[in-house]
């Protein structure tokens, strides 16, 4: 890492070759973990302050032409050019890696998660489903079977291969197995399988989805028209798979999920014998098989068919939620948040943004531009600052020197608020006193930089435009969207919390989604002469302890109503807000928050898990208590997770 790191930081562009070969000296890692490795992940830096400043060549699009102010000519906003065309051809090839079902998966995991968070799936794992529901889920079930005969039957009838006529051959007789149990546990259930029970519309909806796909009528391409010629076979065959897969990758999936609770607590789960139909150890392989034989089937198609395939995949997955929604669910349920709220209590929505909202934290962004400054201008006085006599490359190294302090000492700091002995109990008060050291380590490590000059002369117009151009995490800014749409009917207040030097970044990049209007920033301020910055830092939030009394000034302002607050986190900056919270969600994989919450007693709990624990709480008239300040913070996979446990299938 060394070689590539002296590579990246000594000033020079280097080849795309270069860097791929730089990078194979100082790793084995395969394409996949470069390109994670490259996304600024947050967990190659220890830190929270200057850990993407190692990085500053990936902070915005790095490809996108970026327009410096101040008399400066239209340059690209990365030091390093050729940089971006070293990544997009190893994303490319990685693309070309990925096989079809697996790209199909990863394209769905936003659906994935829906489906997860449905108010049926969480209630059948928590073992409290009402019977009832459950009879009908299973009376509907069995004209999805029956469709996926029908399918195996035809796809059968056109694949050209023996070994993929063996295989579909084979999953049509597990399908049929699966139909005469299915007979004996709705039996079980007192449903009738000689009685016909018509399909409801979502149902209906899916089966003649994928009828007609087996019959080569394609609703998201061109049809096949006559299926004469081996080809044409070949072709609706894979078609008709890539209308399957999504199902049983589904039910795979839930069923993996929902497994671990068959024995939560040492009581019998109400639906064991029922989901263990689906759990990894006899549901995985059918899964897995289905999907090998989608990439055998795809291997001739065309582009354009492919994409066929992607869609066919895409809607199959959009009917297979639907179908979920579509259970009749009489009793109160956990998810979506929006809907147990009562919109007549404020709805107090609060986030972190650096690495909770983005990619890269914003010290790397604000690094850069000063960077770029240095090295395009050429007109500022001697005798101004040491600073401005720097060279890009020697501000480069500045910085580098700066962050490298700040992980040093940072590291040092958590070292020293750690208890010596694992806390058996969760205790606020402690925790506090605690991280008042943070606090003050925090504080002068702004002083430093302030005192160092190198935030001075970024021209303001600069920052803005950066800020437009930020990478947010995944689904964060569709999030923000969607609650931003839902304010008034939620009675929502949303709130950005950050330790940021500059909050005009901030708002620039919630005004290039559409929601500046509607989210209150709560951050330090550069100080500007002139629209260009004088290097110093109007101080508002600087530390935990800052960001726990402005969440709590806010909560203050609307103490006379009735609320419930969320806060989602990603670091030990915002651990005394996430537990204040009434409900703490953490994004991220930070080891110093985990370290920190496990030394102070402190539980980490998957948020999927810990609704299932939730709705077996439910109490008899339906009323449920979050309460702040219990010590139990849920961690989720990233935003999409949190949009489906707050808004649910609304905001898809």
């Amino acid at each position: 890492m060394r070689y590539l790191s002296s590579t990246l930081f000594s000033g020079r562009s280097p080849s795309p070759t270069h860097l791929l070969t730089s990078f194979a000296r100082t790793s084995s890692l395969c394409i996949s973990g470069f390109r994670y490795l490259c996304s600024g992940h947050p967990c190659f830096f220890p830190s929270s302050r200057f850990r993407s400043i190692y990085w500053p060549i990936l902070r915005v699009h790095p490809w996108r032409p970026f327009s410096v102010e101040s008399g400066l000519t239209r340059t690209s906003f990365s030091s390093f050019p050729s940089v971006g065309v070293a990544m997009s051809v190893v994303a490319s090839r990685a693309d070309e890696a990925i096989s079809l079902a697996k790209k199909s998966w990863l394209k769905s995991q936003k659906e994935a998660m829906l489906a997860k968070y449905t108010p049926f799936v969480v209630c059948l794992a928590s073992g409290k489903l009402e019977q009832e529901t459950f009879r009908q889920y299973i009376a509907q079930d069995i004209h999805f079977l029956r469709s996926f005969a029908r399918a195996y039957e035809k796809a059968e009838e056109y694949a050209d291969d023996d070994d993929a006529k063996a295989t579909i051959s084979k999953l049509w007789r597990a399908i049929t197995e699966e139909m005469k149990l299915h007979n004996s546990v709705v039996q079980d259930w007192g449903v009738d399988p000689s009685k016909e029970i018509p399909p409801n519309p979502a149902t209906l909806k899916y089966t003649n989805f994928l009828d007609a796909t087996s019959n080569g009528k394609i609703e998201v391409g061109k049809g096949v028209g006559k299926i004469v010629t081996p080809f044409e076979k070949t072709k609706v065959a894979a078609y008709i798979v890539g209308a399957m897969v999504p199902c049983m990758r589904l039910y795979a999936f839930l069923g993996k999920e929902i497994e671990p609770f068959l024995s939560l607590d040492g009581s019998a789960h109400l639906y064991t014998s029922w989901i263990k139909n689906y759990s990894p150890s006899t549901f995985e392989e059918a899964a897995v098989q289905i999907e090998d034989l989608l990439d055998k089937l795809s291997v001739p198609l065309t582009g354009e068919e492919l994409d066929v395939i992607q869609k066919l995949y895409h809607q199959a997955m959009k009917l297979e939620i639907d179908f979920f929604l579509a259970q009749p669910i009489a009793q109160s349920s956990v998810v979506p948040l929006s809907k147990l709220h009562d919109p007549k209590n404020r709805l107090f929505i609060f986030s972190d943004f650096d690495l909770t909202c983005t990619v890269l934290d914003s010290s790397a962004i604000l690094a850069e531009i000063a960077i770029i400054k240095a090295a395009k201008s050429t007109d500022l006085p001697v005798a101004d600052s040491s600073i401005n006599q720097m060279s890009s490359s020697e501000l480069r190294n500045y910085w580098r020197d700066l962050s490298g302090q700040y992980t040093e000492e940072y590291e040092h700091c958590i070292e020293i608020l750690l208890p010596a002995e694992e806390a058996k109990t969760f205790s606020s008060e402690n925790l506090y006193q605690r991280l008042e050291q943070l606090s003050d380590f925090e504080k002068r490590a702004n002083t430093r930089v302030i005192q160092s000059g190198v935030l001075k002369g970024m021209n303001v117009n600069d920052i803005k435009r950066a800020g437009e151009h930020l990478n947010l995490q995944d689904g964060c800014s569709v999030f923000f969207q969607k609650i931003v749409g839902l304010k008034e009917r939620l009675n929502a207040d949303i709130h950005i919390l950050s330790y940021c030097w500059c909050a005009d970044l901030i708002r620039s990049a919630f005004k290039s989604v559409g929601c500046i209007a509607d989210v209150t920033i709560h951050s330090n301020e550069l100080d500007y002469k002139d629209s260009v910055s004088t290097g110093e830092i109007v101080r508002k939030i600087e530390s935990p302890i800052d960001k726990l009394h402005s969440f709590r000034s806010i909560l203050d302002e609307n103490s006379s109503e009735e609320h419930l607050s969320v806060y989602i986190g990603d670091s030990v900056g915002d651990l005394l807000c996430l537990l204040e919270a009434d409900i703490g969600i953490v994004v991220g994989s930070s080891e110093s928050l985990r370290r920190v919450g496990k030394q102070f007693g402190i539980s980490f709990i998957p948020l999927f898990q810990g609704l299932v624990h939730k709705q077996r709480e439910f109490g008899p008239d339906g009323s449920l208590a979050w309460k702040g300040k219990s010590g139990v913070l849920y961690t989720v996979s990233g935003w999409p997770e949190i949009q489906a446990f707050i808004l649910g299938h609304e905001s898809f």
